[in-house]
This record gives structure tokens, C-alpha cells and sequence, in this order.
């Protein structure tokens, strides 16, 4: 039934003149049908190259918002309208503008994981895997990190010589693991090396042999000689290397590391929208739009 579902998906997409986007931390049966897999701000970018009218983004909206930020010609829908983000949702721009009139002199610089509106009102923006390089080469000594606080005080600790502010915010499923979790997983994986994304608490990152992004752990595990790792990051991950990597083994963290938002678009959601029968078409007006873009751009000059 399931390869049933993907070949009809797979004929529509075509027919339709539509590309799949399909973050990691989706099911593997959604990767499979997808036309690139990947981070947020990844997707995005490739998105923007493709010469598709219409582009599906398999993941939650503030995704799907980044890519109409950078394909404004485009047609682009969520899979699944529910599907958001707790950390991206966290903080607004009201909340950010009070906090931006009590810092006058801090340069804001806001995670990718934000929604459009509030990045309106940011200076720059980061991925996981550009932030420290941001922040380090930033004119401004005096930063506000949103809203992860855990990638903040890893980008703090990397880049010590700047003053940086953190609010209390973040993933609310990185941030449940705890050194216990750590424990545990060596306990029981001796010989693995534990691979652990910046979004954890530092108690966390503080045990891990590597610190990185999503991509940047998946790329580790490929290209390391070692056979086991413990994955600290969403538990799709460990799925997806032992498929890539049969001949290593890959085990979660923890059982907790699930994302129930990823978890929410279904390979039936996929075809529904290719169907015309679901998803939702993100609109975005021109004035919020281009004032989203600039901090987006601002990342890409420093070479983000």
C-alpha cells in the first residue's frame, strides 16, 4: 500500500509541476518521495534553484514560510496546517520589540527557526551550523540571541569575547534530555560516540564527542570510521543514517526525542495536497516579506 501511495505521489508531483521538500525529521516513506532532503534554511535555497512553479515543503510553517521569503514567484504549501513549531511560536514581535527598546545597543540575531513576522525585526539570521561563524565575525559585541537559549549559550561559549543575551526559550524537545539520558545510552552503547545537536542543554552538549547541526551530525556518522553513535537529535535521524549506513549501528538518545509537529504530515497528507484535497497555500504579503528577507540576506552576505 505504501509504495502505492508513493507512485501516485510521484506521477501527481510530476504532472503538477511540483517539488517536494522534505525536512530530515521526516518519516522515511515521505523522504523517499521527496526531491530533496534536508535542514530548514537548505530546503529553502533549493527551492529557490529549481525551475518547479509549485513547491510542497514537508515540514512545519516556518519552513514553508522561509521558502516563499526566497520564492515569492512560487506556489508554495504546507503538507499539513497543523504542522507548527513551539520554538518558532515562542516569541513574537511584540514581546521582541519590548526587549529590543530595554537592549537599544544589542544587535539581534535570530535563529532560523522564527516565524516570518518576527523576523521583520531581527538584524541577521542563523542556521545551526552558521551561528558561532555569525556571531564571531559580527562588527557588534553586544548580541540578543533568539530565541534558543541552548544554542545561545553554545554560540556563547564558543565565542566568549562577545556579550551575549539569552532569553528563556527554545525546543521543547531538545531541551528535555538530560545528562541522566547521557548516562544511560553510554551505559548501555559503550562503544558509540554520542553526536548531539546544539539545541540540547548544555549538560548535554557538554558529554558529546560531536556538536553540530542536523546535516553536520549526518555527515559525521557517514564519514567516520567508527560502526556506533548515540544521536542526540530528533529520533527520524538514527532511522535515516542506518538506512544511508547499513554496516553501522545508530541509536536515540532517548525515546523522547520525537517531534510531534514532523510527526504530524503523513505520506497521505502528501498525496491529499497533490490531490488538491489538503495542505494550505502560504500567502505572505509583499511589506512583510521583503522586511523578513533582510535579515536572510544579511546571513548570506556574512557567508551563512
Amino acid at each position: 500500500m505504501i509504495r502505492e501511495i508513493q507512485d501516485e505521489i510521484l506521477r501527481l508531483k510530476k504532472e503538477k509541476d511540483v517539488c517536494i521538500l522534505a525536512h530530515s525529521y521526516q518519516a522515511r516513506e515521505i523522504a523517499e518521495i521527496a526531491d530533496f532532503v534536508g535542514d530548514s534554511y537548505a530546503l529553502s535555497v533549493k527551492a529557490a534553484g529549481v525551475p518547479n512553479k509549485n513547491v510542497l515543503m514537508c515540514g512545519v510553517r516556518f519552513m514553508a514560510e522561509t521558502v516563499k521569503i526566497l520564492s515569492p514567484e512560487k506556489t508554495v504549501y504546507l503538507s499539513n496546517p497543523i504542522a507548527g513549531c513551539p520554538m518558532a511560536e515562542q516569541m513574537d514581535k511584540d514581546l521582541i520589540s519590548a526587549v529590543k527598546k530595554q537592549y537599544p545597543d544589542y544587535a539581534v540575531v535570530a535563529y532560523i527557526n522564527t516565524t516570518a513576522a518576527l523576523k521583520t525585526i531581527c538584524d541577521v539570521c542563523v542556521t545551526s551550523s552558521s551561528a558561532v561563524k555569525i556571531v564571531r565575525e559580527m562588527e557588534e559585541d553586544k548580541i540578543l540571541f533568539i530565541p534558543d537559549c541552548n544554542l545561545g549559550a553554545y554560540v556563547a561559549d564558543q565565542v566568549p569575547d562577545k556579550e551575549i543575551k539569552l532569553l528563556q526559550g527554545g525546543c521543547p524537545i531538545h531541551a528535555r534530555v538530560r545528562k541522566r539520558d547521557v548516562e544511560k545510552a553510554r551505559e548501555l552503547y559503550p562503544n558509540a560516540k554520542l553526536l548531539v545537536h546544539p539545541k540540547c542543554q548544555p549538560e548535554v552538549a557538554n558529554e558529546a564527542d560531536y556538536i553540530g547541526s542536523t546535516s553536520g551530525i549526518m555527515n559525521y556518522a557517514k564519514q567516520s570510521e567508527d560502526k556506533e553513535f548515540i544521536i542526540g537529535t530528533e529520533i527520524s535521524i538514527a532511522e535515516h543514517l542506518q538506512y544511508e549506513c547499513p554496516d553501522k549501528k545508530f541509536y536515540p538518545l532517548t525515546k523522547e526525542l520525537i517531534c510531534p509537529n514532523m510527526k504530524a504530515t503523513t505520506l497521505i497528507d502528501v498525496r491529499n495536497v497533490l490531490r488538491g484535497e489538503g495542505g494550505e497555500e502560504i500567502v505572505m504579503d509583499e511589506e512583510t516579506r521583503l522586511a523578513a528577507k533582510r535579515c536572510i540576506d544579511e546571513m548570506i552576505r556574512r557567508g551563512g
